[in-house]
């Protein structure tokens, strides 16, 4: 017995790369090149943790945040392969994204974790 696989004619019509379906796949090269940048960044990271002066400076979060912030973004846009979706998919990661962020900034300044000292 021989099994047809057929596909439906409403199916052979729609247009799979406005579905964000289609989409080049990053090479092997490509993920070494980021795995090798997550490697630095995350190596900074452990170094600018093991120097005491920096540790008592007020730059050390934000340093730690934005560095935790650029992987992060890697990782998404890469391994989540959200730079190649459709750009709905993308809003729909991002915009939630920034709305949380911002609550999170907003809440940190209400409660006195972030000093705005005028001059």
């Amino acid at each position: 017995m021989a099994h047809h696989h057929e596909t439906p004619a409403h199916v052979e019509n729609v247009d799979t790369a406005s579905l964000g379906e289609v989409h080049v796949h990053p090479t092997w090269k490509e993920y070494k090149w980021v795995a090798l940048i997550l490697t630095v960044i995350t190596a900074a990271e452990v170094w600018v943790y093991y120097i005491p002066a920096f540790v008592a400076s007020r730059a050390f979060v934000p340093v730690l945040l934005i560095m935790s912030a650029v992987k992060f973004a890697i990782v998404v846009m890469f391994y989540m392969h959200l730079k190649y979706d459709h750009r709905l998919f993308r809003a729909l990661f991002t915009g939630p994204l920034i709305v949380a962020i911002s609550t999170i900034v907003a809440l940190m300044f209400l409660f006195g974790h972030i000093a705005i000292h005028a001059g």
